[in-house]
């Protein structure tokens, strides 16, 4: 599958979930990042990483609820845990297959 028609059905499941979770996206981008797969503006402007185009669906599931979630809890603890448990179940692993895969794009330290 190409990256634009990846791109276009991401963008339509990060509309999806800001339906399901009732938050308003004012801005919706796809792009290159360094060091994070997707950040979160209190403006409702959203940024996901190129790089998730080339996962499983599960972890595109995963950064969107995840970011998306932000809009309401806007850090990791408890309730925000709880939250992604309710929409996403066993959350963790996709949590471990980010923390693998950034492994590999991150150059080695000198």
């Amino acid at each position: 599958m190409s990256n634009a028609s990846s791109k276009i059905r991401f963008k339509q499941r990060v509309r999806d979930w800001a339906t399901k979770l009732d938050v308003r996206i004012a801005w919706l981008g796809v792009r290159p990042m360094q060091n994070k797969w997707a950040s979160c503006s209190t403006e409702g402007h959203l940024n996901f990483n190129v790089e998730l185009m080339e996962m499983d669906e599960k972890v595109w599931d995963y950064v969107i609820v995840h970011e998306l979630l932000h809009f309401f809890v806007p850090n990791h603890g408890k309730l925000w845990k709880s939250l992604m448990r309710a929409h996403l179940g066993e959350y963790e692993a996709y949590e471990g297959a980010l923390k693998k895969r950034a492994q590999t794009l991150t150059p080695p330290p000198p």
